[in-house]
């Protein structure tokens, strides 16, 4: 690997902390993972048991963020629901990544007939957005998590096989790359010793983008039905439980859209820091 394209390990953690965009977006993002962490051994109430009798309370000491229409404390199914998010988005980047990487390197590598092969069949992958993918897959298995997961993992494929593809063409042009290819090494070995190692950066600041719109997509997903369903709390299906109450309970909107907004903004900026922190190019030209 060349030293130019990834800043040292013992720098690392100092750079980041020294960015804004790095230390806010980590800090908003560990609180978020955190609470969803939390919630597999303690919630402040269950968020499966009905109080009908403590129904669409206002926020109070009690319930933090009101009650909603079965009296079930929001506070409590926001932490379970980020759970849920978290779960769905991870999932459907690793799917993202573990195959479209993969595909996009060996594009790269192969050229020809086969690169422009698979290059065309991301575009018909592309041509089929994860709302629409949901749709047809919940037609033939029903709605659900995983047929969440699947939807927006495929739609994450192309994403990063293009991604990759992109970065695999520059690398194959540099000099150590020739260096390699006269030592006597093949594509496959290049491509994981040398090529993978030095786009690690772009894979991971694009996973952090892609985690944000698989929040963005899970609950967008979960809004319309297709995705996680009850008992279980989803931010998306909340909204859309939410949205004939807002003359007078409008907490049930304000806190799930605001816990939607801010995972978002904080996915956001980490990657934005990362780029910086993981770019010193980069980061020289916007100082």
């Amino acid at each position: 690997m060349t030293p130019d394209l990834a800043p040292p390990a013992q720098h690392f953690w100092s750079r980041a902390l020294a960015n804004r965009s790095f230390f806010v977006g980590f800090i908003i993002t560990a609180v978020v993972v955190m609470m969803a962490a939390v919630s597999y051994v303690w919630t402040p109430f269950d968020v499966t048991e009905l109080n009908i009798a403590g129904k669409l309370k206002a926020p109070s000491t009690l319930h933090w963020f009101g009650t909603d229409h079965f009296g079930r404390d929001i506070f409590s199914m926001i932490m379970v629901g980020a759970r849920n998010s978290i779960a769905v988005a991870l999932v459907a980047v690793i799917i993202g990544i573990g195959i479209g990487v993969p595909v996009g390197c060996w594009a790269a590598a192969r050229g020809g007939f086969l690169d422009e092969a698979l290059m065309r069949g991301n575009d018909i992958i592309f041509a089929f957005p994860a709302l629409l993918s949901a749709v047809m897959i919940t037609a033939v298995f029903g709605p659900g998590a995983i047929n969440a997961i699947i939807a927006i993992g495929i739609f994450n494929i192309p994403v990063f096989a293009r991604l990759a593809r992109g970065a695999a063409l520059a690398l194959w042009t540099r000099e150590f790359i020739l260096a390699a290819r006269v030592a006597g090494k093949g594509r496959a070995l290049i491509t994981a010793e040398h090529i993978v190692p030095n786009m690690a950066n772009l894979i991971i600041v694009q996973g952090t983008v892609a985690f944000a719109l698989g929040i963005i997509q899970e609950a967008g997903l979960a809004y319309v039905g297709l995705g996680t369903q009850p008992p279980f709390p989803s931010w998306g299906k909340m909204l859309n439980e939410a949205q004939t109450m807002m003359s007078f309970a409008p907490h049930m909107a304000i806190v799930p859209g605001l816990a939607i907004v801010i995972t978002v903004l904080g996915l956001n900026l980490l990657g934005d820091g990362l780029r910086d922190v993981l770019d010193p190019h980069l980061s020289r030209e916007r100082t």
